[in-house]
């Protein structure tokens, strides 16, 4: 079973999600099934475990999250209307370089007010 159009995209420094993203396609329903299946099944024969796949039973659109790698398999209409490789193939965003807050550096401490919450008049109903 072979999947079409496969590109994978560097999310390193663009997203937490992963770290990678594979786009892929299949020319129907059951061959985005059979593709998903295949997938599944080499990343578990690889060792990898808590998979989490979504959209099986109806097989427009697969998502397989393998933690690091999330692999999307679609149908090529569905691809084309969710463009998935030109929303994450670009640039990641500059976003300038600061020092994180002092609380979050190792060995400081927080101020008793934030690990006590709001004062009672700021508190909601």
């Amino acid at each position: 079973m072979k999947a079409e159009d496969t590109t994978t995209i560097d999310l390193r420094g663009k997203s937490s999600l992963a770290d990678a993203m594979v786009v892929t396609s299949g020319r129907s329903h059951r061959h985005v099934g059979s593709v998903a299946d295949r997938v599944v099944e080499n990343l578990r024969k690889s060792g990898c475990r808590n998979l989490r796949v979504e959209g099986m039973p109806h097989c427009d659109w697969v998502l397989i999250d393998a933690g690091d790698v999330v692999v999307h398999v679609f149908r090529p209409e569905v691809r084309a209307f969710y463009n998935l490789e030109k929303m994450w193939a670009g640039p990641a965003p500059k976003v300038p370089a600061s020092s994180p807050p002092a609380a979050l550096l190792p060995g400081a401490s927080l101020p008793a007010a934030s690990i006590q919450g709001p004062a009672p008049e700021q508190q909601l109903n």
